[in-house]
């Protein structure tokens, strides 16, 4: 029996989560479920693109995804199921796999065509939960639905690079619990561009010279109080592999996050700028 995860922006207070595990529980009683998250902001694309990168290759192989954001089926908005890494996911077709799909290509995507045998406006239960459970009782992506080439891109989820690859200009993807602030250029671009050239990180009218790996690099440790450094910003390459701005040891509560204290928000320009000339490498003296 495969694990089902599921990931919405339906929140906790509502009917809507705990219809869908009744939902799944009644076509597959055996069936093993797990909460992602149903705390994506509401209709937000490029956030649950983001958790869902970040989330779907600690579960095993066979794994189905169900993600209800953005889910009201339209014209414009077709329903896609997919494999891909191993994986399977269930979704609207509105870019939110994107992310994903951006490094490792879908091996099948079907566009879901049960609709017509199914009465629903809410999709998630009625449409979502019958793929996952003909997934999950071992049945082909090729019953649901006719196979097409391709899905839609999320245009924003993509950093753009000037042509005379100085300057990456990104923005503000996700603002995490903490209130510090993911952006959507990665690790590896970063090194891609940069080769090793100096830089400067530019947020609103803050600017970084330098990028940490771990959010203690900033702290000086033959400093008795280190309580000084609480509240200090700073850009760092996280653990997903993305460059964030944040506040050491922040907290909404007391110290403020880096949304807060410096005024960042979702889809606010975030830079780095290159220096002009690779720096010639150090050649020792004989």
């Amino acid at each position: 029996m495969s694990l089902i995860t599921l990931t919405t922006d339906f929140g906790t207070k509502d009917h809507f989560v705990g219809a869908v595990k009744g939902a799944i529980y009644s076509e597959l009683p055996d069936a093993k479920i797990v909460d992602i998250t149903h705390d994506i902001s509401p209709f937000n694309i490029t956030e649950t693109a983001y958790i869902l990168k970040n989330a779907y290759k600690s579960f095993p192989d066979k794994t189905i995804h169900v993600i209800g954001v953005d889910s009201e089926l339209s014209a414009d908005n077709k329903h896609i199921a997919l494999e891909l890494d191993d994986h399977y996911f269930i979704c609207p077709d509105n870019g939110l796999i994107s992310m994903i799909a951006s490094e490792i290509k879908p091996t099948k995507i079907v566009e879901i065509n049960i609709h017509n045998r199914i009465e629903s406006s809410f999709p998630v239960l009625d449409v979502f939960v019958q793929v996952a459970s003909h997934i999950s009782r071992g049945g082909s992506l090729s019953v649901i639905g006719r196979e097409i080439e391709d899905y839609k891109k999320i245009i924003e989820i993509k950093p753009k690079v000037n042509e005379q690859q100085t300057i990456i200009s990104g923005g503000v993807i996700y603002i995490d619990n903490y209130g510090n602030v993911i952006t959507n250029i990665s690790k590896k671009q970063f090194n891609t561009i940069g080769k090793g050239r100096g830089y400067k990180v530019t947020a609103r009218r803050y600017t970084f010279s330098k990028i940490y790996n771990r959010y203690n690099e900033i702290v000086n440790y033959s400093v008795t109080d280190k309580r000084q450094y609480d509240g200090e910003k700073l850009a760092i390459f996280n653990s997903a592999g993305f460059l964030e701005i944040a506040i050491y040891r922040s907290n909404l509560g007391t110290v403020g996050g880096a949304s807060t204290l410096l005024g960042l928000e979702y889809r606010d320009t975030i830079t780095v700028e290159f220096e002009n000339l690779v720096k010639p490498e150090f050649t020792p003296l004989n």
